[in-house]
């Protein structure tokens, strides 16, 4: 990449300006383009950095990529991986093993693993296609000055200076997020007393599948853990547990991290480093992610140990979040209210993604006799025993976060009973004629039934199952869609409502309350 000159005029007006060139704000970039919206990206660095960041994206994820078109381009660049083993001591044979997509026929993979620069290119090519995106590299805001309808931003590039009048900023710049600390925001939660090593090394041959494996307690890291992930390109990601009192210059010397990395392989196994770094992580938060006019998402937002690979994932699904919301404000279809349920419901994500961090944390890392007391019963029992295999915490993978709780609900009348997805439920998807469920959805939204009459309700596109063939049996059960019934989908894929026995009233009640404007 190069970096772009500063503009020609001293001051600009733009309507949506995404401050941060990550996989979080490249991927709103993308969302609101598709949507019709001009965006603005600002990125301060004029690259895409290499080293080790991000690598695991859940189904969610490559779901929501899937809908932007991408979907395959990333699975193709990528590991794809659903099993995941747990060791512990000097055991070969795992205590425990778990498949991270217990329901199958469905069109993506529990998880792949795919560095973040590669996500970063693959999203940056896919901008490049589209005339409403305007990605500026080289590009630092110093100075953001909201006001009432709107943010100005000050920007360098290249060391000249000028300002840009925003109607609405997105803040996706990082852990650190400038943005953040210019309006005197901060995050409030929990660091973590650790420090973990990652050494990415590059391996010509492994007879090692693409699972992921987790070690309690090992000869090669005693009385820490690690964790080991495949790459494309032959590189695996090593994780070791190293403490808390710790030289962290020393710990990243190749000589001192190459016998971490020759216990874990063995004697023979041939490897070169890729990237070597130590990290401390939190579980923290802003209080609120909407203000004002300045929106913020991703680690600008929220920060989780990478255990459980809840960090990026849970930005990207701030964005897809974000995304229909702020295209319906701009089109005056909805009020500015509505962003107050990206907050509610971004704030629901982030909270069980910490909440299911610290708890991962708090088991792989016991301070006290008896919390470690505790951890190794469990690990023991899980040999053989069914009922403590769910207690073994070595990173509770990703997954969607329901919304059971959205004032964009519409509740289930009464008497009614469903096993599908509730409101406020992510989707599942199923097999539906050639192809998958999660191809016909879309962005915008739908109306998925099982038999309709009578003209389709406005607002919404008809997915009518009994007009399918062959006839989707399995995608039917999954969604308990008796005939006559029917669901309203949210343009993020999520469930607003659902009706045994829909009308046109109930289905127009439902879609204003889904756009915020009776709820």
């Amino acid at each position: 990449m190069t970096a772009l000159p500063a503009p020609t005029t001293s001051r600009e007006q733009r309507s949506t300006v995404i401050v941060g060139g990550g996989p979080v704000g490249l991927t709103m970039a993308l969302d609101l383009a598709r949507r019709g919206r001009s965006v603005t990206v600002l990125n301060r660095l004029d690259y895409i950095p290499i080293g080790s960041k991000a690598i695991c994206f859940s189904k969610r994820t490559l779901d929501i990529w899937d809908k932007m078109g991408i979907g395959q381009t990333m699975l193709d660049r990528s590991v794809t991986w659903e099993l995941g083993k747990v060791f512990w001591g000097a055991g070969n044979e795992p205590v425990y093993e778990f498949d991270l997509l217990p329901v199958k026929d469905q069109k993506t993979p529990a998880f792949i693993n795919i560095q973040q620069y590669y996500v970063e290119e693959i999203l940056v090519d896919a901008l490049a296609l589209s005339d409403n995106v305007d990605l500026r590299w080289g590009h630092e805001v110093t100075d953001v000055a909201p006001s009432t309808d709107g943010v100005r931003l000050t920007v360098v590039a290249g060391a000249i200076p000028y300002e840009i009048d925003a109607d609405w900023v997105i803040a996706c710049d990082g852990s650190h997020s400038p943005v953040r600390c210019m309006l005197g925001l901060d995050f409030e939660g929990r660091i973590f007393e650790d420090n973990f090593l990652i050494a990415d090394v590059r391996m010509k041959a492994s007879p090692r599948r693409a699972e992921r494996w987790f070690w309690f307690d090992p000869p090669f890291n005693p009385g820490q853990s690690a964790l080991m992930h495949k790459q494309p390109d032959g590189v695996w990601r090593i994780d070791f547990q190293l403490g808390w009192d710790i030289d962290r210059d020393a710990c990243v010397r190749p000589e001192n991290v190459e016998p971490y990395v020759r216990g874990l392989l063995g004697e023979g196994v041939e490897f070169t480093p890729e990237w070597y770094s130590v990290y401390t992580f939190q579980c923290r938060r802003m209080a609120r992610f909407v203000h004002g006019r300045v929106i913020f998402a991703g680690d600008s937002a929220h920060l989780v140990s990478p255990f459980g690979a809840r960090g990026c994932n849970g930005g990207i699904a701030d964005v897809d979040n974000l995304g229909w919301k702020l295209d319906l404000v701009l089109s005056g279809e909805a009020p500015e209210a509505l962003l107050e349920t990206y907050n509610d419901e971004a704030v629901t994500t982030a909270d069980e993604n910490i909440l299911n961090s610290t708890r991962s944390t708090d088991f792989m890392t016991p301070k006290t006799a008896v919390s470690r007391a505790f951890r190794d019963a469990v690990l023991e029992l899980a040999r053989d025993c069914l009922f403590a295999r769910p207690f073994v915490n070595s990173g509770r993978l990703s997954t969607a976060v329901s919304y059971p709780h959205s004032m964009l609900n519409t509740p289930d009348e009464p008497g009614q009973a469903w096993s599908g997805p509730p409101p406020g439920a992510p989707p599942v998807d199923a097999p539906l004629g050639d192809g998958w469920l999660q191809e016909q959805l879309g962005d915008g939204f739908i109306l998925l039934v099982n038999g309709w009459t009578g003209p389709t309700p406005a607002g919404v596109a008809l997915l009518d199952l009994a007009a399918v063939e062959p006839r989707p049996n399995l995608l039917l059960d999954r969604w308990n869609l008796t005939p006559g019934a029917a669901y309203l989908i949210r343009p993020d894929q999520y469930v607003a409502a659902r009706w045994r026995k829909p009308t046109p009233g109930a289905v127009a009640a439902a879609l204003q309350r889904a756009k915020g404007l009776n709820a």
